[in-house]
């Protein structure tokens, strides 16, 4: 069996309507709601750039032109803020469109986050690759894309990264993983549950994102032909059809702090928690939050 070829490509999702952030959402992605200064999606690019990603494939909706507009030159701004000596500012808006080379795909209609994957196929083409999520992030070291490459170079085959939970809850927000160990940390996935409800988690792993070989694009068409016309298509219906013929294994993340910004409570935590560590307004901010406790 020759070898998986390396990964430098990524699929970032981010056409849904973002209803639980209406109505702001109305008119910005909830993947560009800021993090402070940055949004959420630059925080997702950066991490995969750093693991050498050198393509991202971002597949958007017709109604989200803030992201391409995002991580496309700005002429007229970079012109103004070099005639006004912002050499700082300059840097950093040139940086993000050299960030990676970034492929935009509009998704047609929405239909599952499983159809957004599929939309990406022409431009992976036959490579493996990385699909994270655009409302969500990880602090860890090594990252999570460096932990989910290594576990993919390891094991050869398609491998979702996942973190270990035991709240009761978050049986109706994750797919959830089950299967033997086979390595620190890695286990071979003999079933995968969509969401299975509040309380019926059927093992600690929830799966975030993943890495894929191409054979994952053919798995989604035919979970989308079995599914029929007009239902949505999730990933784990792909996965849970990949499965059957290729190996499938899962990775429990390490030393990982995840961030969850697809809600308003787990955004606004997330806010404060980077809010008291930036370098700029975090002292500042803390005395702040300790006065208004008062």
């Amino acid at each position: 069996m020759s070898k998986i070829t390396k990964i430098t490509k990524a699929v970032i999702p981010a056409a849904g309507f973002g209803t639980r952030f209406l109505p702001i959402t109305k008119s910005i992605p909830k993947e560009m709601l800021p993090v402070i200064d940055k949004p959420i999606i630059q925080i997702v690019v950066e991490e995969l750039v750093e693991a050498g990603i050198k393509d991202i494939i971002l597949v958007v909706s017709p109604y989200k032109r803030a992201i391409e507009d995002y991580f496309n030159p700005h002429f007229e701004l970079e012109t103004l803020l070099e005639k006004n000596n912002k050499a700082k500012e300059l840097k950093e808006i040139r940086r993000l469109f050299r960030l990676a080379n970034f492929i935009f795909i509009r998704q047609k209609q929405m239909g599952g986050n499983g159809d957004a994957i599929l939309t990406a196929a022409p431009a992976v083409g036959n490579d493996p690759f990385l699909a994270f999520w655009g409302d969500d992030f990880m602090v860890a070291k090594p990252s999570r894309a460096r932990q989910l490459l290594a576990a993919f170079e390891k094991c050869q085959s398609s491998v979702l990264a996942t973190i270990r939970t035991q709240k009761a809850e978050d049986g109706a927000k994750y797919g959830f993983a089950v299967g033997k160990t086979v390595d620190e940390r890695i286990i071979k996935v003999e079933k995968l549950i969509e969401k299975p409800g509040i309380g019926k988690a059927p093992s600690p792993w929830a799966v975030i994102c993943g890495a894929y070989t191409p054979a994952f694009f053919s798995a989604l068409e035919k979970a989308k032909k079995k599914l029929g016309e007009g239902k949505e298509l999730y990933y784990i219906d792909g996965l849970n059809i990949l499965r059957e013929t290729d190996p499938l294994f899962a990775l429990e993340l390490a030393n990982v702090r995840y961030y969850d910004a697809g809600n308003k409570l787990d955004y606004l935590k997330t806010v404060v928690e980077f809010g008291l560590k930036h370098k700029e307004v975090g002292k500042k901010f803390r005395e702040y939050l300790n006065g208004i406790k008062k």
